[in-house]
């Protein structure tokens, strides 16, 4: 796949088959735009383009916005590599481009710079200066410029009834199994281990502190979860909690991910974790024996999960 970070810098001699949008996610709504991009461009000499933006345009155009993402455009780059798509261009979503019309985004970017052959779309997208351009004109701009617009109709957009927004709010909540079912994959996040408060040694339930550093990247709700860790091309099962450690006298909010096969120094390491299932809230326990025994039974819960799901 090749990877473009503007539309100045693509160019591509075949004619393409493109559709557009955040793709925040890359949830099997928006897998199913994307399959019939492929569909649509297998032997017959085309190329497959996603146009996505490397900021959300909400948070350009709505200036209070604070808005949480699924994925960062790294994450994104490999969801939809996998998923086998030509070109992607990742382009800075600014003011200046809001301004244009639709009929102007038409010519100059998809007929001008993508050279369109056909375009396929949600029923429901909006696009141009104030989102005022709808499938109708699309459809219009494609007979005045010769290439054609397909829809992916209402009906089949609400049979998997999917949004960005769905997700996030389900991972807000602690809802992991809802948000993974809907994404087609267990959410995951990246971060770097850094050196924590070492308590968790002295209960025999070592962990690796996590740090994400992306302010945008949204973080699951407080509570114990199953999780795997990817890191030099291996996999490692776990359990993480996220939370402020109440037993513990903890005030910060912190990501603790205890390894069941690992006893080792991970420091500065960059760890990916998957997460795969919510197991229960984070609560205060009367004494440390109570924890170390309510972590033992999270742990047998963890390893009966896996063992259950390989």
């Amino acid at each position: 796949m090749r990877v473009f970070h503007s539309i100045s810098e693509f160019n591509c001699v075949k004619k393409t088959v493109v559709t557009l949008g955040t793709f925040d996610g890359v949830h099997l709504g928006h897998q199913k735009i994307i399959n019939r991009i492929l569909n649509n461009t297998e032997n017959r000499n085309l190329e497959s383009v996603v146009l996505t933006f490397s900021q959300h345009p909400r948070s350009v155009l709505q200036a209070e916005s604070n808005i949480k993402l699924l994925n960062t455009n790294e994450e994104k780059i490999l969801l939809l590599e996998k998923k086998g798509v030509d070109n992607l261009i990742i382009h800075p979503f600014d003011t200046e481009f809001s301004e244009m019309t639709g009929e102007e985004f038409v010519k100059k970017i998809l007929v001008d710079k993508l050279n369109i052959k056909k375009i396929i779309i949600g029923y429901d997208h909006r696009f141009g200066k104030n989102r005022a351009s709808d499938i109708h004109d699309l459809i219009q701009f494609g007979q005045k410029y010769h290439f054609d617009v397909e829809q992916i109709s209402a009906k089949e957009i609400d049979e998997i009834s999917i949004s960005s927004t769905k997700i996030r709010n389900a991972i807000l909540e602690g809802n992991i199994a809802l948000a993974n079912q809907y994404l087609g994959y267990p959410y995951s996040f990246s971060g770097k281990v850094v050196k924590g408060r070492q308590l968790g040694r002295t209960i025999d339930f070592p962990t690796a502190n996590i740090v994400i550093e992306n302010l945008q990247k949204i973080i699951p709700a407080n509570g114990v979860y199953i999780v795997e860790g990817f890191w030099n091309n291996q996999t490692h099962q776990g359990m993480m909690n996220i939370g402020n450690k109440p037993t513990v006298d903890g005030k910060n909010l912190s990501i603790e991910i205890h390894f069941f096969d690992i006893n080792q120094d991970l420091y500065d390491q960059e760890i990916t974790i998957g997460v795969h299932k919510f197991i229960r809230n984070e609560v205060k326990f009367h004494s440390i024996d109570d924890l170390k025994l309510q972590l033992q039974n999270d742990r047998e819960t963890a390893l009966l999960y896996f063992s259950k799901n390989r």
